[in-house]
């Protein structure tokens, strides 16, 4: 790659130390990291269109920070790091921007439903499909099913229904492939 340079390999994953680059070098070994980057990005965000902004927040702080690298050490895990920083930050700004303060007496606003008591007709139509179709399931399937979508925890319902673990879980998988397959009609 560089004159100065040296590369480790260590178990199928490249690691590269940097001595003494330039912009030059520095901005090319960055761009060299956009394929990981993404990939990182994406599996922050689970959003292409947010990844791809979350790559380009991280190539301007690298850019700009580039004086705090430090060389002898690994730029990918140096990116990775101001990526997850950047995440976590965009994160609590979007959730504090989102948090509504109340201040009246009686906490008003805090105690108004925000939904709709009502549904569509198209929802309860829905709604009763789902039903129809899980109450249609054995009850060896259908019961620790529910338990699991009541909150109830894997080791709570193999306690409570006196089977393994492995068979609640094998079961709520196989209810869901199956009432995934009952109600193709509703998916998306």
């Amino acid at each position: 790659m560089f004159n100065n340079s040296t590369t480790f390999v260590k178990q199928k994953f490249e690691i590269i130390i940097y001595t003494d680059m330039t912009a030059k070098e520095f901005n090319h070994s960055l761009l060299g990291l956009k394929d990981s980057l993404e990939y990182f990005a994406y599996s922050l965000t689970m959003n292409r269109e947010d990844a791809k902004d979350l790559v380009q927040d991280t190539y301007v702080k690298a850019i700009t920070y580039k004086d705090k690298f430090e060389t002898n050490t690994n730029l990918k895990a140096w990116t990775y790091t101001i990526m997850k920083n950047t995440f976590i930050n965009n994160y609590r700004r979007n959730a504090k921007a989102n948090t509504i303060i109340d201040n009246t007496d009686d906490l008003y606003f805090m105690n108004i439903s925000r939904k709709s008591t009502m549904g569509s007709p198209e929802s309860e139509i829905f709604t009763k499909e789902i039903e129809r179709s899980i109450n249609k399931l054995e009850e060896d399937h259908r019961v620790p099913f529910e338990m699991h979508n009541a909150g109830y925890k894997y080791k709570e319902i193999a306690e409570n229904l006196d089977l393994s673990i492995g068979t609640v879980k094998s079961r709520i998988f196989f209810t869901r492939k199956k009432l995934m397959d009952n109600l193709k009609e509703f998916k998306n």
